[in-house]
C-alpha cells in the first residue's frame, strides 16, 4: 500500500495491530529519505490520533513511546505536543501523558544545533505551564469532588502531576533551561508566574497536609529559578577579615578626601567576593577604625583618622544600608557587629585611653543619630560598655584636655557657618572676616576644620571660598594704613592655609575642573609652577621665576632699603611672582661680596616680617634652585632658608604673627624635605612638640629595596594585617621600583607559599596592598605575569595547588575591581603615580581581531584551531567571538585589550592538547569567575570570554555544571542564550 501521509500510515499501523518496533521500521520505509520526524510533526500526529476517545489508545502511545526511546523524535517535540492537550477533564488521557512526561522529564538532553537547544528550553517552558494548569485544574476537581464525597479520583490525579511537577524541577539541568527559556519568552514566564499564584489561592484550603507542602515546594523551585545564580554560602566560620581592614586603613590614611561612593562599591565588592556575612562586615570596619585611632601618630594624622572614623565610616554605612535594602534589617546587622566589637574590651580601652574618652560612647551615638542603630539597642550598648569599660580610665581622663572625637564632631558644623561666612561680600567686613580666620589659626584649630571639611567631602568648596579670597585680596585701591593691614592679612592667611591643605590632603582639591576663557586665580597658576611637591621637580630658570624685571628691581630695593615692609598698594601677587628673581639678584651680591651678612639677615627679616608668604614663595625657590647646584656651592643658599625659617621677634608685626609662623614653618619643612635628604643637609625648624612629618622618609638606608619590600610583606603576611605604617613603606616601593617590579616581586613571594591557610591570607592582603594603585597593577597582573606563567612550561610547576589557586583567586578579584571601577576616576593618590603607556598594551595586543598578538603567536605556533564549536555546523562562528564584542566595548581601552587577550590565550589553553598546571590554573581561575559573580552582571569581565570557551570548559570535571554555565555566558544576548542551552542540553 502507498501511503500518502503520516496520519495514514498511523492508522494503517492501528489497523493492522503493529508491534512498536514494527512499526518504526515500515515508518522508515515509507519515508525513506528527506525531512526528519521532527519536521513532519510525527509526536504531534501520534498524540493527536491517540487522543480522540475518552480514553487514550495504549498501541498508539507504545509507538510514541518506542519513538522516544529510540530517538525518532526530539524530547522538545513531545514536550511541545502534550502542552497542546488542555481537556484535563479526561482523566485517563491526562495520566497517560503524565506517565510520557515521567519517562524522560528528569533526563531532558540535545546534541543538535543551538537553535534545536533554544527550542528544548521553550518547549520545557510550555511543558511547565500545562503542568501547572493540570495541576490546577485537579485541584479545583479534588474540591468539587470533596463537596460531592468522591475525593479519591482527585486526590490520585492531583499527586501525579505534583510528583511530575517535583521530578522536573528537581533537576538543576531542567531549572538552568527554564532560566534561558525565562530570557527568551518574557510573556510566558509571566503566564507562569500568574498560574502559580492561582495555584497557590486553591491550594490553600487543601486538607492534606502532604500533598500541600509538595505544592509549596514546587512554587518555591519555580520561584528560584530566575535567581538561580545570586545564591551564594557566607564565610559563617571566619572572624578577621583582613582585605577589608587593610582597605579601610589605606582609605583613612591616604584618602580622607577621597569621594565615598568608590570606597562604598570597593567594600561592597570586597564583600561580595569573599562572601562575608554583613555583621563581621561591619565589625571589621570598626576593629580598623579603632586600630588606626590607636596607631595614627599625634597631630595632623591623629585628627584625619579621628574625622575619618566619626564623620566619614559612619556615612560610608549609610550608603552600604541603601546597596543591602534585599537583606534583613540593617539596623540589627549594625547593632550584631557593635555587640561583638563590645567584647574587644582591651582594643576599647587602649583606645580610649589614646583619645582620652569613651570613644565607642561617641561612636554609638552617631550611629544612632545617622539613623543606623535604634534607640533601643542604642541604650543597652551605651550601658554595656560603660560596665565592661576599665575603672582607671575614667579617673585617669585628663579634664584639661578636649577629646579628639568630641572636638571632630563639633568642628563639622563649624565647617559649615565658616563656608557660609566665605560666601558673604569680602568688601564689606573684611575685619570681621578677618577675626573668623585668626581664630580658626588658634591651637589645632585648622588641622580639625580640615580634618572635618575632607572627612565629609566639604574640602574642595572649602579651599575654592580660600582662593576667592586670596584673588580678591592681590589689589587694592585707595586704602588707608588699617585697611591694608587687613588685606595684607587676609592674603597672607588665605595663601598659608591653601598650601598647608595642598600638602597635607594634595593639591587635586586645590586645582578646578579648567574652563575655557576663564583666568586662572594666582594661588593655582603659583602651586602649580612654583610650589615644591613630592616626586615634582623644578626649574628655577623657569619663567614662572623671572618675572619683569623692573617689578624685580623695585622689589629689591624695598626689601634692602626699606626698614620694614610697605603694605598700602601693594600687589602681594606681583610681590610673590617677584621675590624669587630678587633672591637671586640679593643671592649673586651676596657671594660677590657686594652685600654682608647682616644686610642679608635685614632682607629675610623683611621678607617674612609682615606676610609669610613671601618667604615661602622665597623658599619654594631656593628648593629649587639649590639642586642644580654643586656640592660647594650650596652654603649661602641654605643659609638663607635658615634665616627665612626663623620666627622675627620684634614688636611691629601684624596680627597673628605668631600663629601663621607656625604654619609657615611647617610649610617649609614639607618643601624642604626631599632637598636636605639629598644634600645631607640638616636645618632646625622650630619644634611644635609633634612630628609634622611622620610618614616621611621610612624606608631604611643601604638596603636594596627588593629586600625591603619582601621583608615587609613576610612581616605582614606573619601579623595577618597591614598596619599604616606598612602601608606608607609599601606606598614609597611603588613609587620607586614601578608597578612592573613591585606587583612581579610580591607574586613571586605568593608562589612560594606552600601552606594553605597563609596563601588564602596573602591573597586577602595582597589584594588590599594592590589597592594602592588597583587599575595599573591589574593591568600589569592580566597583561604581563600570567601570561608569561601560562606560556612558560618552565614556570607552569609554580601554579600547583596551593599557590596556584590563590593566585586565580588575587587575579580574578583585581580583575573584577578595576573592571567595576576603571569608568570611574582615579584616587588622588594614584594620579600622582606615572601611567602605563596605553601604546605598550595596543602593540602588545593589536586592535585589529585579524592581526594575531603576541600572546597567541606563542600559543598557536604548533597547534591545530581546537577553539571551535562542538558540532561541523557552528564552525562559521569567529573562534574569538566574545559577548563584548557584540557590546560594542571599546577595544582600545587597555584593561579591555588585556583581558580580552588574557580569555582568548584562557580559549587556546581549554583547546589544547597538553594538560598540566596551567590548564588546572585556568580551571581555579574560571570557578573563582563564577563564585564572584553578581546576578545579571552583564558587563562582568566573563563578556570578553569567546563563546567557543563554553564549549570547552565543560568538557573539564569540576565545570560541567548547569549553573557554571548560565554564570559564565552572557545571557543578555540571544547567541549567549544559544551557547548556553546548547552546552547545558548536551550535559
Amino acid at each position: 500500500m502507498k501511503v500518502v501521509n503520516l496520519k495514514q500510515a498511523i492508522l494503517q499501523a492501528w489497523k493492522e495491530r503493529w508491534s512498536d518496533y514494527q512499526w518504526a521500521i515500515n515508518m522508515k520505509k515509507f519515508f525513506p529519505r528527506g525531512a526528519t520526524w521532527d519536521i513532519l510533526n510525527l509526536a504531534d500526529a501520534l498524540l493527536e490520533q491517540a487522543m480522540i476517545g475518552p480514553s487514550p489508545n495504549p498501541l498508539i502511545l507504545s509507538y510514541l513511546k518506542y519513538a522516544i526511546s529510540s530517538q525518532m523524535v526530539s524530547y522538545s517535540s513531545v514536550l511541545t505536543a502534550i502542552s497542546k492537550f488542555d481537556d484535563f477533564s479526561r482523566d485517563l488521557c491526562v495520566q497517560a501523558l503524565l506517565d510520557i512526561m515521567d519517562m524522560f522529564c528528569d533526563r531532558l538532553s540535545c546534541h543538535g544545533k543551538a537553535e534545536e537547544c533554544i527550542g528544548l528550553c521553550r518547549a520545557l517552558l510550555s511543558a511547565l505551564h500545562w503542568l501547572l494548569r493540570c495541576t490546577a485544574a485537579s485541584a479545583e476537581r479534588l474540591q468539587e469532588g470533596l463537596e460531592a464525597a468522591t475525593p479519591a479520583t482527585g486526590e490520585k490525579q492531583l499527586a501525579l502531576c505534583l510528583q511530575c511537577l517535583e521530578k522536573t524541577l528537581s533537576s538543576t539541568k531542567n531549572r538552568a533551561l527554564l532560566h534561558i527559556a525565562k530570557l527568551e519568552e518574557a510573556s510566558s514566564w509571566t503566564a507562569i508566574e500568574h498560574c502559580l499564584l492561582k495555584l497557590g489561592e486553591i491550594l490553600a484550603n487543601l486538607s492534606n497536609p502532604q500533598l500541600r507542602s509538595q505544592a509549596e515546594q514546587c512554587g518555591t523551585l519555580i520561584r528560584s529559578i530566575p535567581t538561580m545564580l545570586s545564591v551564594h554560602s557566607e564565610q559563617l566560620h571566619k572572624t578577621g577579615f583582613p582585605t577589608i581592614h587593610a582597605l579601610i586603613l589605606l582609605e583613612g590614611t591616604m584618602n580622607l578626601t577621597g569621594e565615598m561612593q568608590p570606597l562604598v562599591e570597593q567594600l561592597m565588592m570586597v564583600k561580595r567576593m569573599q562572601h562575608i556575612p554583613t555583621p563581621l562586615f561591619v565589625l571589621e570596619i570598626w576593629k580598623a577604625c579603632f586600630v588606626g585611632l590607636i596607631e595614627s601618630p599625634e597631630g595632623t594624622q591623629e585628627l584625619k583618622w579621628t574625622a575619618f572614623t566619626y564623620l566619614k565610616i559612619p556615612q560610608v554605612l549609610v550608603k552600604v544600608k541603601k546597596y543591602l535594602h534585599g537583606e534583613k534589617d540593617f539596623t540589627e546587622d549594625v547593632n550584631s557587629a557593635f555587640e561583638f566589637l563590645l567584647k574587644l574590651t582591651p582594643l576599647l580601652d587602649k583606645a580610649d585611653q589614646r583619645c582620652n574618652c569613651d570613644c565607642t560612647n561617641f561612636l554609638l551615638q552617631e550611629c544612632n543619630k545617622q539613623g543606623l542603630l535604634s534607640e533601643v539597642n542604642f541604650a543597652i550598648l551605651v550601658g554595656k560598655r560603660t560596665a565592661d569599660r576599665d575603672p582607671q580610665l575614667k579617673s585617669s581622663e585628663n579634664a584639661n584636655i578636649q577629646p579628639n572625637p568630641g572636638l571632630i564632631l563639633r568642628a563639622e558644623p563649624t565647617v559649615t557657618n565658616i563656608l557660609k561666612t566665605m560666601d558673604a561680600d569680602h568688601s564689606k567686613s573684611p575685619e570681621g572676616l578677618l577675626g573668623v580666620l585668626g581664630h580658626m589659626l588658634s591651637g589645632k584649630s585648622l588641622d580639625l576644620l580640615l580634618a572635618a571639611a575632607a572627612a565629609t567631602g566639604k574640602l574642595k568648596s572649602f579651599a575654592r571660598k580660600f582662593i576667592n579670597l586670596n584673588e580678591f585680596t592681590t589689589h587694592g585701591s585707595g586704602e588707608s594704613t588699617k585697611t591694608a593691614s587687613v588685606r595684607a592679612l587676609l592674603f597672607d592667611i588665605s595663601f598659608l592655609m591653601l598650601c598647608h591643605v595642598a600638602q597635607t590632603y594634595g593639591s587635586e582639591v586645590i586645582l578646578s575642573e579648567a574652563s575655557s576663557g576663564e583666568e586662572v586665580p594666582f594661588f593655582e597658576t603659583w602651586m602649580q609652577t612654583c610650589m615644591p611637591e613630592e616626586g615634582k621637580i623644578l626649574n628655577p630658570d623657569h619663567p614662572c621665576f623671572r618675572p619683569d624685571s623692573t617689578k624685580v628691581e623695585s622689589l629689591v630695593a624695598l626689601l634692602n632699603n626699606s626698614s620694614e615692609m610697605k603694605l598700602v598698594q601693594m600687589k602681594w601677587h606681583e610681590a610673590c611672582l617677584s621675590i624669587s628673581a630678587a633672591i637671586l639678584e640679593i643671592l649673586n651680591a651676596w657671594e660677590n661680596g657686594v652685600l654682608a651678612f647682616e644686610s642679608i639677615q635685614k632682607i629675610t627679616d623683611n621678607i617674612k616680617g609682615k606676610v609669610c608668604s613671601l618667604a615661602v614663595c622665597a623658599v619654594a625657590w631656593l628648593v629649587a634652585h639649590v639642586r642644580m647646584l654643586g656640592l660647594d656651592e650650596r652654603e649661602k643658599s641654605l643659609q638663607m632658608i635658615r634665616q627665612l625659617a626663623g620666627p622675627l621677634y620684634s614688636e611691629n608685626t601684624l596680627q597673628f604673627y605668631n600663629e601663621r609662623v607656625v604654619i609657615m614653618n611647617s610649610i617649609l619643612e614639607h618643601m624642604c624635605a626631599d632637598v636636605l635628604q639629598q644634600t645631607a643637609t640638616q636645618i632646625k625648624f622650630p619644634s611644635t612638640g609633634v612630628d609634622t612629618m611622620p610618614y616621611w622618609n621610612l624606608l631604611p638606608p643601604k638596603r636594596p629595596i627588593k629586600e625591603v619590600l619582601t621583608d615587609i610583606f613576610a612581616k605582614v603576611l606573619e601579623r595577618g594585617w597591614v598596619d599604616s605604617r606598612s602601608i606608607h613603606i609599601l606606598d614609597t616601593l611603588l613609587h620607586m621600583g614601578g608597578v612592573y617590579w613591585f606587583c612581579n616581586n610580591l607574586i613571586k613571594e605568593l608562589l612560594k607559599e606552600t601552606r594553605k591557610e597563609h596563601t588564602l591570607r596573602a591573597v586577602q592582603l595582597l589584594y588590599s596592598i594592590f589597592c594602592l594603585d588597583m587599575q595599573q597593577v591589574t593591568l600589569v597582573l592580566l597583561g604581563h605575569i600570567l601570561p608569561g606563567l601560562l606560556t612558560d612550561s618552565s614556570k607552569w610547576h609554580s601554579l600547583m595547588d596551593p599557590p596556584g589557586t590563590a593566585l586565580a583567586k588575587l587575579a580574578v578579584w583585581c580583575a573584577l575591581s578595576s573592571y567595576s571601577t576603571h569608568k570611574g576616576q582615579a584616587s588622588s593618590r594614584q594620579k600622582k603615580r606615572h601611567r602605563e603607556d596605553i601604546e605598550d598594551y595596543i602593540s602588545l595586543f593589536p586592535v585589529e581581531d585579524m592581526q594575531p598578538s603576541k600572546l597567541m603567536r606563542l600559543l598557536s605556533s604548533n597547534e591545530d584551531d581546537a577553539n571551535i564549536l562542538s558540532s561541523p555546523t557552528d564552525r562559521s562562528m569567529n573562534s574569538s567571538l566574545s559577548a563584548s564584542q557584540l557590546h560594542t566595548v571599546n577595544m582600545r581601552d587597555p584593561l579591555n585589550r588585556v583581558l580580552a587577550n588574557l580569555f582568548l590565550l584562557i580559549s587556546s589553553i581549554l583547546g589544547s592538547r597538553t594538560a598540566g598546571p596551567h590548564t588546572q590554573f585556568v580551571q581555579w581561575f574560571m570557578e573563582e569567575c563564577v563564585d564572584c559573580l553578581e546576578q545579571d552582571s552583564r558587563g562582568s569581565i566573563l563578556q570578553f570570554m569567546p563563546f567557543t570557551t563554553v564549549s570547552e570548559l565543560v568538557k573539564v570535571s569540576a565545570m560541567s555544571s548547569p549553573k557554571v554555565v548560565l554564570a559564565i555566558t552572557d545571557l543578555s544576548l540571544p547567541l549567549g542564550r544559544q551557547v548556553a542551552a546548547k552546552a547545558i542540553a548536551a550535559l
